[in-house]
């Protein structure tokens, strides 16, 4: 099968958007009669529903979500993956069931951008680049789909903004931290960076060429004979880490490199270490977030088996109120994250599509 590169996305994009648009006036009416795609069951639809109800709840009257468990707040990231996960249910700012939560997102991400680039609030951002990378995917997704010249202009404005601040804070290895300038660099920041670039890049933002391929240079350099990457490029050593190794997988599929040989070891890698009941490496979430990704848009073979079992898997973790805790970050954090993975069959997001 031939599989989309990055000009071929871009120039899809356009097209993309359409179907969103109509896919969300479908899914937003909740149609019993509707077709699920292959492997979502209505039980998945169901729970898939309540999740999307929990996030709706918890939205505050600012447009934000912030997690009240675990490391910290995070209402900048929170409400960037939120926002994301409410993305893939077809939703924008105007047409779908959730338009209106969309839209205070949005404002509420837009509100957030500082005059240095950097998209932060000082209420619980301790480590403002996990936030600014997920906003940075958020509203590259969303651009474009506003139906405002106005608002585009601004998402526009806000993301370039956004891109110079990620290029200024790029170490000299080619990786980021978990705050701007620190010269430094750790694995997952640093694939955060990586694929808000590519979301801002294929939604038609301009991102330094340099920027990126300095960071691809970076995970095939961050990589260990055994396929994994390891957590930082500046340590010099350290073991592979899965969930990382399976982040950077998405950064290469992403960048339409799914024939890369790093790529495909360092899938194998994840092949034999993620798995959806018996898991052990910590970071389950985070993990299956991006390992879901990477089979899904490369369309390889492993995910007929894979989505059923981390699908109900899922399901079983699932809390009474709709809301899943996720990685001991929060009920936000793991609910958004979950909704991601079960919603990906519907190919709605442009980055996340096959």
């Amino acid at each position: 099968m031939t599989r989309p590169t990055e000009r071929n996305r871009c120039a899809l994009l356009s097209l993309t958007t359409c179907i969103l648009l109509v896919g969300s006036s479908a899914r937003g009416q909740n149609a019993p009669s509707a077709t699920l795609p292959p492997g979502v069951t209505p039980e998945t639809k169901a729970a898939i529903d309540r999740g999307l109800e929990y996030l709706v709840r918890m939205q505050s009257r600012r447009g934000s979500w912030a997690n009240r468990e675990g490391y910290g707040a995070y209402p900048v990231a929170m409400t960037a993956l939120a926002g994301t996960a409410l993305l893939m249910d077809g939703n924008t700012t105007t047409q779908g069931r959730y338009a209106p939560q969309v839209d205070r997102a949005l404002r509420y991400i837009l509100d957030s951008s500082t005059s240095s680039g950097l998209i932060a609030r000082g209420d619980g951002e301790g480590r403002p680049m996990y936030g600014h990378g997920f906003s940075m995917l958020f509203l590259g997704q969303l651009y474009g789909m506003t139906e405002s010249p106005a608002r585009n202009r601004a998402i526009h404005d806000v993301l370039s903004r956004a891109i110079q601040l990620t290029a200024r804070s790029q170490s000299p290895w080619g990786g980021w931290i978990y705050t701007p300038d620190a010269g430094a660099d750790e694995g997952s920041v640093t694939i955060t960076q990586v694929q808000g670039l590519r979301s801002c890049r294929n939604a038609g933002v301009a991102v330094p060429a340099s920027v990126i391929n300095s960071a691809m240079d970076y995970l095939a350099k961050s990589q260990n004979s055994d396929g994994g990457i390891r957590y930082s490029l500046s340590q010099r050593a350290g073991g592979s880490r899965p969930p990382i190794t399976a982040a950077a997988v998405c950064c290469w599929f992403n960048a339409g490199e799914y024939d890369n040989p790093r790529a495909m070891q360092a899938l194998e890698f994840c092949k034999q270490l993620i798995q959806p009941v018996h898991y052990v490496g910590g970071h389950y979430y985070y993990a299956h977030l991006y390992f879901s990704q990477a089979l899904w848009v490369s369309h390889d073979p492993y995910w007929d088996a894979y989505y059923p079992e981390i699908r109900d898997q899922l399901l079983r973790m699932q809390q009474s109120d709709g809301s899943w805790l996720g990685d001991g970050a929060g009920r936000i954090y793991g609910t958004a994250v979950a909704l991601i993975i079960l919603q990906l069959p519907f190919n709605q997001l442009p980055i996340m599509q096959q």
